[in-house]
């Protein structure tokens, strides 16, 4: 085929990307500086192509995707493709220090990866310091050509994504809160697709319009981007019916409000059943624990075909930000579609039953404000960051980077969730949980009252798993597994561990790598709250980790 050919045929699938079937996607991202106003208030922010929200990355399933991506800024990058399994190229999975080493300014690197198996919504993310804020977009997988969705066909379909903004420099946010020992400041708003619509205090023109028919149905594809926040979402006079999660789908479930973590999507369809009018949707704040947030409510406007500009707009309250029932509501709503297509394997025999604790600690720092630093742990580990990529450590046999010893159980045992122990400080170190190649794991996430109970987002790389049980107060390891649900549990990449509770997730070690567990709230990521399980190779090549590509950044 003529060169120029292939170049013209690269690009139509590139911008028409729901018209052509192709096999391998090519993108190129450009990361690079901005002035970017929201709030009257005008800063540099790290963006991808000049956009922000970033660009929306358009595949099939089963389809090869390529991302160039280029550092034009004076910080080192990585891209984390959210939800991606990346089935043994765990080179592309993105996380810094983990499984590459950062794309250093002036440098590139290419992200090449295949959506096996996979459809539906996923996002991409920066995955160094607190770029993530404004560096993200959207994944948009489409079913195989030809394949229907097991829901009714939607007569458009609308990217929505959730984040926050701070006035100030995030990257300086979270530096002077780690020199202090303290929480970084909370952010000063919220912001759908980029906007954060009409605030009091100041005229913010051009939010965000989602512009409908009458009788039309539209499949909103909901993104939660901020950075610490889970979010409600509403709108007014409207309901949702929630058709898939974290890019697996669901039985169908009417509600008028969706409940969405850092790291999570949601698929949802709306019927646009009012014949006009302008209707309010607002993101606000779920939070059931005493810690500081941004409770200022971020607003965009669903406007009807017809309807004037100047119309009224009919309005919705949030939901009060500790409504801690009808979160637990939402969450046990939410069912795998267990189909014969898209069936629940849900592991029922285990080879390893592990116990975490998550929650936050107290360590000496004679230099931080209070003579204390805040940090976070898993069974009791502030996990340290190493200098050096695990992966590479792991694929070269280079030793001193990391050890695979860490805990699979608390190292001691008492209530959890009630009285706080005397002793609030953590061990430190960079450790990863080995285990053979197809193993079957369940993991009991346990939320510790240390300073506080809080809920935990908690993100898994490499891997989708079953949410086969959750509760309030301590696991109870005789009784609670009776109550498992291992016929339809809920899918996802990203879980709630509810503040004071706990959470069971099973899955099938079947991805040769090192992997990334944490909590997507970023700045429990950036206290410790994290660690690694490192998936040995199974026989033959097609149960081994590729080998690392030629242009893999070093450190």
């Amino acid at each position: 085929m003529d060169s120029c050919l292939r170049v013209v045929l690269v690009i139509v699938s590139c911008f028409f990307p729901l018209m052509v079937e192709c096999r391998v996607r090519h993108y190129h991202f450009n990361v690079m500086m901005k002035n970017t106003t929201r709030l009257c208030s005008t800063k540099p922010i790290v963006v991808v192509n000049g956009k922000f929200p970033g660009p929306t990355l358009y595949a099939r399933e089963d389809d090869t995707v390529l991302v160039r991506v280029t550092n034009h800024v004076h910080y080192n990058v990585t891209i984390h493709w959210h939800g991606v399994k990346q089935i043994r190229t765990g080179w592309s999975d993105g996380p810094a220090y983990v499984t590459q080493c950062p794309i250093q300014p002036g440098q590139n690197y290419v992200y090449n990866f295949t959506l096996t198996g996979q459809r539906g919504t996923l996002w991409w993310h920066a995955h160094i310091l607190w770029l993530r804020s404004t560096v993200h977009g959207a994944i948009v997988i489409l079913p195989k050509q030809g394949v229907p969705y097991p829901f009714p066909t939607p007569d458009k379909e609308v990217i929505v994504i959730l984040a926050e903004w701070w006035k100030s420099d995030t990257e300086a946010v979270i530096s002077q809160a780690m020199q202090s020992g303290i929480a970084p400041n909370v952010s000063d708003c919220h912001l759908i697709n980029g906007h954060p619509g009409l605030l009091s205090n100041c005229s913010s023109k051009g939010g965000f319009t989602l512009n409908v028919h009458s009788g039309k149905t539209y499949m909103l594809r909901v993104i939660n981007a901020a950075l610490n926040e889970d979010l409600f979402f509403k709108i007014a006079g409207h309901d949702f019916t929630v058709v898939e999660v974290d890019a697996t789908y669901t039985k169908p479930f009417s509600t008028d409000t969706l409940l969405i973590t850092p790291g999570q999507t949601t698929n949802v369809l709306l019927t646009a059943d009012k014949n006009s009018g302008k209707y309010l949707i607002t993101i606000s704040p779920f939070v059931d624990a005493p810690v500081a947030f941004d409770n200022v409510t971020g607003t965009a406007t669903l406007q009807y075909s017809g309807t004037l500009d100047t119309a009224a707009t009919t309005l919705v309250k949030p939901p009060p930000q500790n409504s801690s029932q009808l979160a637990n509501n939402y969450i046990t709503s939410l069912r795998s579609l267990n189909s014969n297509k898209y069936p629940a394997k849900v592991p029922l025999k285990l080879d390893h039953s592990l116990m975490f604790t998550v929650g936050l600690g107290v360590n000496p720092c004679a230099a931080c404000s209070n003579g204390g630093r805040v940090v976070a742990d898993i069974n009791n580990f502030t996990f340290v960051m190493p200098t050096f990529a695990m992966l590479q450590a792991h694929y070269f046999n280079v030793s001193g980077v990391f050890t695979d010893d860490f805990p699979g159980n608390p190292p001691m045992t008492f209530n959890y969730s009630g009285n706080t122990p005397s002793n609030l400080q953590t061990n430190n170190g960079t450790k990863a949980y080995r285990m053979a190649y197809n193993s079957s794991v369940q993991v009991v996430i346990q939320d510790t009252a240390f300073l506080a109970p809080e809920s935990h987002p908690v993100h898994l790389h490499g891997f989708n798993f079953f949410q086969v049980g959750r509760g309030l107060g301590d696991f109870d390891s005789k009784n609670d597994p009776k109550k498992f649900n291992l016929v339809d549990p809920v899918e996802r990449n990203t879980i709630a561990v509810p503040a004071g509770g706990w959470i069971a997730i099973r899955f099938i070690a079947n991805n040769p790598g090192v992997w990334f567990l944490h909590c997507h709230f970023e700045v429990h990521t950036s206290w410790g709250l994290k660690m690694a399980f490192v998936v040995d190779n199974g026989e033959g090549p097609d149960e081994s980790i590729l080998p690392p590509p030629h242009d893999l950044p070093s450190c």
